[in-house]
């Protein structure tokens, strides 16, 4: 692309899997969780989370269980800086749910979510998952937005977690999800989100 003589090079999403346990993982799922606690706590409690807060909820809610043979995470790189990334871990045989999706807000409205949730379903797909399930809150309007415009679809509840307020689901076999509800796991359903 040449812009008034000038070339440049064309920004893109590029997603793969990495080490949840990487530095820039690490950085991704802290701004993930310092986004989605203070939006909670600003709605609830009209401020934001003290740094205890923040760094109590980011100990009881571990990431570690998003790497193979459980799960996989992603990592989405635009123009080859790490600014999104997106987990997957097994339910049962069948099922796989999604859970902390996140663009940095500098880099949202570039295609980068849409992007992401490709890479989910293919990677859902390699770990042998038929659907993709997830919960999320009432109030992360754009999330919600972005998992509709991609072919999810609000399901019964699947778990009864403490932030759970709405639950969506992806049939990976045919298409749009329908309202069957996941079969429960071997050791309940997962309140950590």
């Amino acid at each position: 692309m040449t812009i008034s003589g000038t070339p440049t090079t064309e920004m893109t999403w590029a997603v793969s899997a990495a080490d949840v346990g990487s530095a820039e993982a690490l950085a991704l799922l802290r701004e993930y969780y310092v986004d989605v606690a203070n939006r909670y706590y600003r709605l609830h409690l009209g401020r934001e989370g003290t740094a205890e807060e923040i760094e109590t909820g980011l100990a009881d809610s571990p990431s570690d269980d998003l790497a193979p043979p459980g799960g996989v995470f992603l990592l989405g790189r635009y123009g080859g800086a790490a600014d999104s990334c997106a987990g997957l871990r097994v339910l049962d045989a069948r099922t796989v749910e999604l859970t902390r999706v996140y663009v940095r807000p500098a880099r949202r409205g570039t295609g980068g979510g849409a992007r992401l949730l490709a890479a989910v379903d293919e990677a859902a797909r390699a770990l042998g998952a038929e659907r993709i399930v997830l919960d999320t809150r009432l109030d992360l309007v754009e999330a919600r937005a972005l998992y509709l415009r991609n072919g999810y679809r609000e399901i019964p509840a699947y778990n009864s977690g403490p932030y759970s307020q709405v639950w969506y689901g992806k049939d990976l076999t045919t298409g749009p999800a329908d309202d069957r509800v996941p079969s429960p796991t071997a050791d309940g359903p997962r309140a950590d989100r």
